[in-house]
């Protein structure tokens, strides 16, 4: 599963400590090479001597050895794993990486590692439920951290509710998953609009809206890690066309129009992501408009709607749309579903903190035609995953 795959397992100072064991033997198993870092109190949980065993490589705790002086470099370690997984971690070190706080081996190379991070909390109930915990989560999964589930149960005080570890065997299948996504989606095209449409005022000026595309770029690499054919059907924005997608680029509504119905016709499903212009200038200046009366008014016409246009004639296809809302959020979603044809919407509301145009990360209700299904606030890389695996679900 996980063959070649580097994976540096970072273990905090918590009871659950000594699942790492158990962790790290399956990480073995399934072929990745394992290398251990601990903090000073996880020795406390689980001996390093049970962790080198395990691993087959030598374990680090402190920046150096006082023996020989041998430095441990955190910046090494970073650039050698293709994961850095610290599991578990307690809400001491959560709130440190939150915060950038460096004051042992683990937190530095956290702070130097350019893999990905993932996390598995362990703490009691009411720490994790804490609102300074929850905020610190946020925090890290705007950062791009993985934040794995922490599944209610029994924990330690004998108390029930959320805090557990998630267990090894699962937290393996989320490594491998993340490292080595299955080709679920091959043979299958997916038609993915992202970015904003410019429309042109005169050769100077022009009507836009502040996407940045980050969402509907991470929607087109997640489905093509899977195995998808994607086509990137893409307006105004920054970003880089992801690993093995096809990208369209285009300007205007009317241009995004014409190349999603033509892209549409081969897809057999199409996710709508992009910011579209509502309105477009009925007429365009051949030249600069120079500025001579206090006031200005400027005739706009209703562009395509593209969405609404491909569902009419979808037959066995399948459609995601997008609804972006700042006022009545869930009814206007439901009211776009049902107009639209679509399949599935996915709602984000302005309303919510860390959601909607340039962040990093979102906050999204899922909603068909016998569903509600509310997420966390997610990086827009995991909300990007969760959209796919619905996404598998429609081509079933």
């Amino acid at each position: 599963m996980l063959k070649g795959k580097h994976i540096l397992l970072g273990i905090t100072g918590s009871i659950a400590a000594y699942k790492a064991a158990m962790l790290c033997r399956l990480l073995r198993v399934a072929g990745a090479e394992v290398k251990v870092l601990m903090t000073p109190t996880a020795k406390e949980f689980i001996t390093p001597v049970t962790m080198a065993t395990l691993s087959k490589n030598p374990i680090a705790v402190e920046f150096y050895n006082p023996e020989n002086g041998d430095w441990h470099s955190h910046i090494a370690m970073g650039e050698w794993a293709d994961c850095y997984l610290i599991a578990p971690a307690t809400a001491n070190t959560i709130a440190k990486m939150a915060y950038g706080i460096a004051d042992n081996l683990l937190l530095t190379t956290y702070l130097s590692a350019r893999c990905q991070t993932v996390v598995a909390p362990a703490m009691d109930c009411d720490m994790f439920c804490h609102v300074a915990t929850q905020e610190n989560l946020a925090k890290l999964r705007e950062c791009g951290v993985v934040v794995l589930e922490s599944p209610e149960g029994e924990l330690a005080s004998g108390l029930m509710g959320k805090g557990r570890m998630m267990e090894p065997e699962q937290i393996v299948e989320a490594i491998d998953s993340l490292l080595s996504p299955k080709q679920t989606l091959a043979g299958k095209r997916v038609m993915v609009t992202a970015g904003a449409t410019v429309e042109a005022i005169d050769p100077v000026r022009y009507i836009s809206n502040h996407s940045t595309g980050k969402m509907g770029y991470a929607i087109a690499d997640a489905l093509a890690k899977r195995g998808a054919e994607v086509v990137l059907v893409s307006g105004k924005t920054a970003l880089a066309t992801p690993q093995g997608v096809r990208r369209v680029d285009v300007l205007s509504a009317e241009d995004m129009y014409e190349a999603s119905v033509k892209e549409f016709e081969s897809a057999d499903c199409a996710v709508m992501c992009a910011a579209v212009a509502d309105y477009t200038p009925v007429i365009v200046s051949d030249s600069k408009i120079k500025k001579n009366d206090d006031t200005f008014s400027l005739e706009l016409r209703k562009t395509k709607d593209i969405a609404r246009e491909l569902g009419k004639v979808k037959g066995a296809r399948k459609i995601v749309g997008f609804a972006l809302e700042t006022d009545n959020e869930q009814v206007n979603a439901e009211k776009k579903l049902a107009e639209k044809n679509l399949d599935m919407i996915v709602l984000n509301s302005l309303r919510d903190e860390g959601a909607g145009f340039g962040h990093d990360t979102n906050k999204v209700t899922f909603i068909d035609s016998t569903s509600r299904t509310e997420l966390p606030l997610a990086s827009k890389a995991e909300v990007a995953e969760r959209i796919a695996d619905r996404i598998e679900e429609l081509l079933k």
